[in-house]
């Protein structure tokens, strides 16, 4: 159990940190608290013993630990309101009813990432909860059309497709085959559908059915792929925590990586904070010099994950204070 005056220390020091990047010294500590330097010393000497702080070698100052911020962001931060700018920034994309709602979340947490100078991530899950309601072709030119996919929470899903000396009737047929079987079917088990009840028998009613058969199977894979995107990679290197090489290339690998990416949905959500879950180091699965702040939204149609990537030494009330502005004008 802290002492007040130790939780205003290690409150003092983490802040500190966050702002400066460099070991915080008890001498700045004194200035704060109007305490002797011998006091302030015994007692980040205290939380140094209890693992709440860290000392440096190069430094006499001390610098938190991973335990320091999780007791920080548990017991001491505190949220503050959004500063007007931030707010008026993130509320122009959101008020842009010309733009699709994936359009709206890329382009704010692209706020996030150029504001905060860390890297955001978008996974788009909207596949994995949706069922064919029916698909549809419009037709473009002779050699092009356009693949209608709808199912059955509203969601719509437009390809191009681009095929060569192949009738219409052949393209109809195809997508009636697909509708009189394979409606209902969750977007994630079409293409195992269509490999063991479309493969085998499309060739009975379509002549060009290998190329067709082929084209909609990509159709249906695009879509149940997740969507991962990440903006702002290059920010790691703005952080001092990250200046060496090996470090850079080593993260950059793991945000190129979809399953270390993916993986940032099998966090254990025990972490919480009004559905904002910060983890910190080695709580996360993507790197142990990184800190993960994540949040889930779901609306009517669509549901995924966003997350800010940093360092430990992180802003966290910002980042958490702008991710919970974000969910929740994705679910208004």
């Amino acid at each position: 159990m802290l002492s007040k005056r130790q939780k205003e220390i290690l409150k003092l020091i983490v802040i500190s940190y966050i702002k400066l990047a460099h070991p915080v010294p008890s001498s700045l500590i004194c200035d704060k608290l109007k305490c002797s330097s011998a006091t302030i010393r015994n007692e980040m000497m205290t939380l140094e013993e209890l693992g709440y702080l860290e000392k440096t070698h190069t430094s006499s100052g001390r610098v938190p630990s991973e335990m320091g911020y999780r007791y920080y962001v548990d017991n001491l931060m505190e949220l503050k309101e959004l500063n007007g700018e931030d707010v008026f920034k993130l509320q122009t994309i959101f008020d842009n009813q010309q733009l699709e709602l994936s359009d709206v979340i890329t382009k704010s947490l692209q706020i996030v990432a150029d504001i905060t100078s860390y890297t955001s991530v978008i996974l788009d899950e909207k596949s994995h909860d949706n069922k064919l309601k029916e698909i549809s072709v419009v037709p473009i030119s002779n050699t092009e059309v356009v693949v209608l996919v709808v199912t059955d929470k509203g969601f719509v899903e437009h390809k191009d497709l681009r095929l060569t000396d192949v009738s219409l009737d052949d393209i109809k047929n195809t997508v009636k085959l697909i509708n009189d079987l394979i409606v209902g079917t969750p977007i994630d088990e079409i293409n195992s559908k269509l490999e063991f009840e479309i493969k085998p028998i499309i060739g009975k009613y379509v002549k060009q059915h290998e190329m067709l058969y082929n084209a909609f199977y990509d159709v249906f894979q695009d879509m149940s792929t997740r969507n991962i995107n990440v903006v702002g990679k290059n920010n790691i290197f703005k952080h001092k925590e990250f200046n060496e090489i090996g470090k850079v290339q080593d993260i950059f690998e793991k945000l190129d990586d979809e399953k270390t990416m993916l993986s940032i949905n099998e966090n254990n959500d025990q972490n919480n904070q009004s559905d904002i879950s910060v983890y910190i180091g080695k709580e996360n699965n993507l790197d142990d010099d990184v800190t993960v702040i994540k949040t889930n939204y779901k609306t009517d149609k669509d549901n995924g994950t966003i997350a800010i990537i940093g360092p430990k030494r992180m802003e966290y009330s910002r980042v958490v204070n702008l991710l919970d502005y974000i969910k929740k004008q994705i679910e208004r």
